[in-house]
């Protein structure tokens, strides 16, 4: 465990943040009395989520996705 004040955190902050990268838990401290203000943890890789069961990377938005629909497709969905 590494403490740190707030300036040292300023002045090294990547050398802190590697600290934590490596699993390491870094305090930072404020004020005279160095009273624990924050910590710097590592935290886990988020996975990228499925859109839902239709996933499929290859798929490709058309050019006219976001055009308003024609008054052609605007009646097939009224009738």
């Amino acid at each position: 465990m590494t403490k740190a004040t707030m300036f040292e955190a300023k002045t090294n902050l990547s050398e802190l943040v590697k600290k934590a990268q490596a699993g390491e838990t870094v305090i930072i401290t404020s004020g005279k009395a160095r009273t624990p203000v924050a910590t710097l943890q590592r935290i886990e890789a988020v996975t990228p989520k499925r859109l839902g069961v239709c996933y499929n990377p290859k798929f490709v938005l058309p050019e006219d996705f976001f055009d308003p629909p024609t008054e052609a497709e605007l009646n097939e969905w009224e009738s």
